[in-house]
């Protein structure tokens, strides 16, 4: 791997790592939600919801759509889908793993 491509992969990541971006990731990962939507599900402020959303846009992790007034957030890369699923088998779906 080139430095640059760690570079960027090590930017992508950190910009993921916040639970409440983590969370809307995986609500995202569902289905097409409105802030509204997601500020109820992450029990957080509009503000705080809207200040996640831009920094996971500035990284192209998401990606928006307007219908009349609503403004409907979506992941924009499938890879980040694939990541949030691969996390959720290793880290959410199993027991957690005992000490030897």
């Amino acid at each position: 791997m080139e430095y640059q491509e760690v570079e960027h992969l090590s930017a992508l990541l950190k910009s993921i790592a916040h639970p409440i971006r983590l969370k809307i990731l995986c609500l995202l990962q569902e289905r097409e939600r409105t802030v509204g939507d997601l500020r109820s599900a992450v029990q957080t402020t509009h503000a705080n919801v809207s200040q996640h959303l831009s920094i996971l846009r500035s990284h192209g992790i998401i990606d928006f759509r307007r219908d009349a007034n609503f403004i409907y957030n979506r992941i924009a890369d499938t890879r980040i889908t694939e990541l949030i699923k691969t996390m959720r088998v290793l880290f959410c779906e199993q027991a957690a793993p005992t000490a030897s």
